[in-house]
């Protein structure tokens, strides 16, 4: 069984505090087929209350994360209207290494994003 795990955690970098309350979801992604694995919710640390691809279901392969931002920016009244900037915002990415931590952190503004492979 692999030992690997995937985490991930979301910070507002308008405001320089973790966001909470964003719902994120994973799919795997094979080809044009994207198939929804799981479900989470950030909380007040900004970061899933257990690892979003826990060790078990680790596989290698492509996945992609989608952090649904809207409802967070426009709370925070960094973000208004109907049509956002940033909504949804999707980061795709592979897992080769089935023994390995992947963190892969949203850092957020209203107007831009990154992310990076962490520890």
């Amino acid at each position: 069984m692999a030992a690997g795990y995937l985490t991930t955690h979301v910070l507002d970098t308008a405001r320089g505090v973790p966001a909470a309350g964003i719902k994120i979801a994973l799919y795997r992604v094979a080809g044009n087929s994207h198939r929804k694995i799981a479900e989470a919710v950030t909380n007040a640390d900004g970061r899933t209350d257990a690892p979003i691809l826990p060790k078990g279901k680790f596989k290698a392969g492509q996945y992609e994360l989608i952090f649904f931002c809207g409802a967070y920016l426009e709370a925070a009244e960094l973000a208004t209207g109907e049509v956002k900037f940033l909504d949804e915002v999707p980061i795709r990415f592979g897992i080769a290494d089935e023994d390995a931590h992947y963190h892969v952190p949203l850092l957020l503004s209203p107007y831009g994003y990154s992310t990076y492979r962490g520890s």
